[in-house]
């Protein structure tokens, strides 16, 4: 299959499967990335994300199944994936002796550029990530934050169509994992498809534009982070009251009522499922009123994708798609 700019996907997983002896590492993953968005691979260690980005950069043969990208097969084709793609490790691949922009000159050379159209690539990609002021100096200098975002820099030396990050941001403080967050999104809106590892949840849910959650080697759930919050229902509606005394009353009110609630006594609340609307919080409001029950204060809570990801892996292994 030749790769065209019109392609609506650019990777492309079926049945894909892979062995370490006994060990059923990807047992049989089906995953489709449109052009130009962004993926995560969501799961705990173990769960085969880093091994199916080796299989799709070409750096692991698949045992079983077919990995195609940017219209190529990852076996029959090895070579012009590799034209195709960049990979940008768990860690930092600069070398700390070397400036940034020399890290970036000697890519461009090894990526066969010019002296002078390296040099040209290295000040556009230091200008575009930031990092012209650090430019000439050692990268044994530079922050974490600005070490990983040189590091994806070389990643485009020679521009990809796709982009394979492992866990881009581990290790990263909250303004460094912005900073690297920023560049994602723009290179995702200039038509870079980027496949992503993340443990970090919050990542997955600002940037990825559809996730799949790995568990065992297989897919557990696929889809948005909104659909995959609705999986485990909608908002919660925490109430919280005066005392231990008014606690108590509410939890044996809506018991009775068939309502069903979680107590929590530190905070002297309780949590209730809800849809979310006015009308159900009104009801619930009503029904603890008409009975002396009353709420000091009132919060609506959206599932985290944190609540998601605990959900799904810790029950067995099956697939969930959601479109």
């Amino acid at each position: 299959m030749a790769y065209t700019p019109y392609m609506a996907y650019t990777v492309e997983l079926e049945s894909l499967t892979k062995r370490f002896g006994d060990v059923a590492v990807l047992d049989g993953v089906d995953l489709r990335v449109e052009r130009g968005s962004v993926a995560a691979l969501l799961g705990p260690n173990g769960a085969g994300k880093t091994t199916a980005v080796k299989v799709l950069s070409t750096l692991l043969r698949p045992d079983g199944g077919r990995a195609v990208v940017a219209g190529h097969d990852v076996v029959s084709a090895p070579a012009a994936v590799r034209r195709s793609i960049s990979l940008t490790g768990q860690y930092a691949a600069v070398d700390e002796m070397l400036t940034g922009r020399e890290n970036l000159i000697l890519m461009g050379r090894l990526r066969h550029l010019t002296g002078a159209s390296a040099r040209a690539r290295a000040d556009e990609l230091l200008d575009r990530f930031e990092l012209t002021a650090a430019g000439r100096r050692r990268v044994s200098t530079y922050s974490g934050g600005m070490a990983r975002r040189l590091d994806i820099a070389l990643s485009l030396v020679v521009e990809p169509r796709v982009l394979f990050l492992d866990e881009p941001t581990t290790g990263l403080d909250p303004r460094s994992r912005r900073d690297v967050w920023g560049s994602i999104a723009e290179l995702a809106a200039a038509g870079v498809t980027v496949l992503l590892t993340t443990q970090y949840l919050e990542e997955a849910d600002r940037l990825a534009d559809q996730i799949t959650v790995l568990h065992g080697g297989r897919v557990a759930a696929e889809g948005t982070a909104e659909q995959l919050k609705a999986r485990i229902g909608g908002e919660t509606a925490q109430l919280f009251l005066a005392d231990t005394d008014v606690l108590a009353s509410a939890l044996m009110l809506l018991a009775r009522n068939a309502v069903g609630a979680r107590e929590d006594a530190e905070t002297l609340s309780v949590h209730v499922p809800t849809d979310g609307s006015a009308s159900a919080v009104r009801d619930l409001l009503g029904l603890l009123h008409a009975e002396g029950v009353e709420v000091r204060r009132l919060a609506l809570h959206r599932p985290t994708l944190d609540e998601v990801f605990l959900a799904l892996t810790e029950q067995a292994p099956a697939m969930a798609v959601i479109r």
